[in-house]
């Protein structure tokens, strides 16, 4: 588990348009990295619309939101468009950065245990730290809770 005031681990994924993202490229923004289980699921849907609807209000305070999950881009670009969603979606096939932040953990639903991605949410301020580690969030209302989290940060 990642801990506040260190920084947060690097990393480059494709987007929904196959377009790399690198962490390093948002230096001097904030950053809100949200880790989710799967593209058009219900709970992932409500989280990635409350992040969307906030779009403006994220871009004021003068913050990218990511959104980080095992799906591929296609699956990102399909979930993307159905929805209309303005947050940028990576895809971590491989599982790689979902390791580094500590969001691919077991669980167990009907007895039988699996891993998966603990939805979880990190804000990372302008100069790379994390400022924010919130592990096994709940979707609603999540999005306007971080909002809250980054108006104290500075």
């Amino acid at each position: 588990m990642l801990q506040v005031g260190h920084p947060a681990p690097g990393f480059s994924l494709p987007d929904a348009d196959m377009e790399m993202v690198k962490l390093s490229a948002y230096k001097g923004k904030n950053v809100v990295l949200y880790f989710y289980p799967k593209d058009d699921t219900p709970g992932c849907t409500i989280e990635a619309v409350d992040f969307s609807d906030l779009d403006n209000e994220f871009a004021r305070l003068d913050t990218v939101v990511l959104g980080v999950s095992r799906d591929d881009c296609i699956s990102h670009a399909a979930f993307r468009d159905k929805h209309g969603l303005s947050v940028r979606l990576l895809a971590d096939e491989e599982g790689k950065v979902c390791e580094k932040y500590g969001v691919w953990q077991e669980k167990e639903k009907d007895g039988v245990k699996k891993m998966g991605i603990l939805r979880s949410t990190f804000v990372i301020d302008k100069h790379g730290i994390l400022k924010h580690v919130l592990y096994g969030v709940n979707p609603r209302g999540h999005a306007a809770e971080v909002i809250n989290l980054i108006k104290v940060m500075e």
